[in-house]
Parts: structure tokens; C-alpha cells; sequence
């Protein structure tokens, strides 16, 4: 216990000399800025209630305020509780990086990759070329893709284990599923565990496992809290390129919260590749038999 505190005394007092734009602490605080500003952009459409986007509703407003079984004041608590513990948690995890050091490191590699190269092809041009390309661009992609593939795996099997066992649904998961009709600030309302266990740590694990850099693991936490946040957004938008590049978007993730859909869908936030493995997906259609995502009016 005492050397957890003494962590975290080390990690808060390093903090506290850091340049608030540094890659370190703009990965703790750029996920939040943007789930704070992404949500406050669809509660204001909303709000608007401006017919052409209207159109795209899945739930009507009066649908959302008769079956949501608790309040915005709530839900916004939770998410600001969940994110306090988030950014503890990031500050445990996120290792601070030299410049210098760095600098040399990345030379360095670069350096090994380009005579691997140049002992293949005899052009240390080309080879120098072709290791920039490899460093600066092929392996930041490899890193990102890879850590949105461990992210939902560790997400789909958290999230089915808080399904199946009925304990922790019922003291647990089932705060989530409050929200019958899902609105973008509800995107991270969670039971304090469940949102360590499933959103925050599943993160720390993914930047961990990919060895990702301060400002890349700034770049995939806020792309996966945008991800959330559009996914429970209430608009299915045709030209929303979350929406239409992703199978698992808004009105993928909306069956789940309905009554036909709870123990259906449980992967997210990316793919759907562990409900398709393990028959646990509902498609949009088989959804539209069962009454789904029928034309509403507010």
C-alpha cells in the first residue's frame, strides 16, 4: 500500500513539472476535452431539433425521456467519476519520455533498418527512405490497428461476462442499460468498476501491449472516446464516416440496448468480429423484424 502511494506521489510530482502540451499530459487530458466537446455537439443538435437531421433520429425525444430510468445530472457524475479514475490511471501507466533519449533511440533504429536495407537493395538512399517510411508511418499504423484489435477483445469478453453472470448485471452492468435509448453523454455512464475494468484498463492494455508513445496513445484514446461517443450518439447518419466504415456503429450498438438485442452485440467499439465468432451478433435487419429502428417523431 505504502509503495502504491509513494507510485503515485513520484507520478503526481513529476506531473506537476510537466508542460501541460506535452505528449504525456495531453494523453491524459485531450480523451476527456474530446468526449466532453463531442457529446456537448450532439446534445445541442438535439436540442436544435432541426428537421433535417431530425430525419436520422432513431428514438424520438419523448421515446428518450419515457424510458430512461435515470437522469442527466446522474449520467454526467458518473462520467466525470470515471474519467477522474481514468486520468490516475494514465499517469500510472503512460511512461514519460526524454526527448534526447528518445531522439537518439529513434536514430538509432533507424539507422538498423536502413543497413538491413541498403545490405538488400545497395542504395542507402533507398534504404534510408524505405526505414523512415517503416518507423514514422507503417509502424505507428501496425500499432494503432493492433491495439484496436486487443482493445475489443478485452471489451467483448468484459462486456459478455457482465451479461452472463447476474450478480454483476445487477449490481453492476445495468447501470449502463438504464439508458434504453442511448444519447451521447451517456457513452461512458458506467458503474465505477465496469468503467475501470472495461474501458479504462482495456486502454492501458492496449497502449501497454503495443508500446505505443505518449502521442500515439493520446491519438488512440481520443479516437476510441470519439468512437464511443458517436456510437451512442442517437443519429444514424448516412455520411458519418464512423458510421458507415465501421459495422459496429450507432444503430449496431442500439440493439443492444433494446429488450430483443441485451444479450446480443456485445462487441465494441471497432469491429464486430467476436459476436460474428461467437453467434452472438443481431444484424440491423434481423433487428427491423423485431421492430426496430422505425421511423420516429419527436
Amino acid at each position: 500500500m505504502n509503495a502504491t502511494l509513494q507510485l503515485m506521489n513520484n507520478s503526481f510530482d513529476s506531473l506537476k513539472k510537466k508542460d501541460p502540451f506535452s505528449d504525456e499530459i495531453l494523453a491524459l487530458w485531450v480523451p476527456v476535452a474530446s468526449y466532453w466537446l463531442f457529446s456537448t455537439f450532439f446534445h445541442l443538435l438535439t436540442k436544435a431539433n432541426i428537421p433535417y437531421f431530425e430525419q436520422y433520429r432513431i428514438h424520438s425525444i419523448g421515446d428518450m425521456q419515457k424510458r430512461n430510468k435515470v437522469s442527466m445530472a446522474r449520467v454526467l457524475s458518473m462520467v466525470a467519476l470515471q474519467q477522474l479514475i481514468q486520468v490516475v490511471l494514465g499517469i500510472l501507466v503512460l511512461h514519460p519520455l526524454d526527448p534526447v533519449s528518445y531522439a537518439i533511440r529513434e536514430e538509432n533504429t533507424i539507422n538498423s533498418i536502413t543497413a538491413f536495407f541498403f545490405n538488400h537493395y545497395h542504395s542507402i538512399h533507398f534504404a534510408h527512405i524505405l526505414a523512415k517510411y517503416i518507423y514514422l508511418v507503417l509502424l505507428p499504423c501496425l500499432q494503432f490497428l493492433s491495439a484496436m484489435f486487443i482493445m475489443d477483445a478485452h471489451q467483448y469478453f468484459f462486456h459478455r461476462l457482465f451479461h452472463m453472470n447476474k450478480f454483476l448485471y445487477k449490481h453492476v452492468h445495468s447501470h449502463h442499460h438504464r439508458l434504453y435509448v442511448p444519447y451521447a453523454f451517456g457513452a461512458l455512464y458506467n458503474h465505477p468498476i465496469e468503467g475501470f475494468f472495461m474501458d479504462s484498463l482495456g486502454a492501458a492494455i492496449a497502449i501497454e501491449v503495443t508500446r505505443m508513445t505518449p502521442h500515439m496513445s493520446m491519438l488512440f484514446f481520443t479516437f476510441s472516446t470519439i468512437k464511443t461517443v458517436d456510437d451512442h450518439c442517437g443519429y444514424a447518419f448516412p455520411w458519418d464516416p464512423l458510421q458507415f466504415l465501421f459495422g459496429n456503429n450507432v444503430q449496431y450498438h442500439d440493439i443492444h440496448h433494446q429488450s430483443y438485442g441485451v444479450k446480443r452485440n456485445f462487441s465494441q467499439p471497432f469491429f464486430t468480429i467476436w459476436d460474428k465468432l461467437l453467434g452472438t451478433e443481431m444484424s440491423i435487419k434481423e433487428a427491423e423484424k423485431r421492430g426496430g429502428f422505425k421511423k420516429n417523431t419527436t
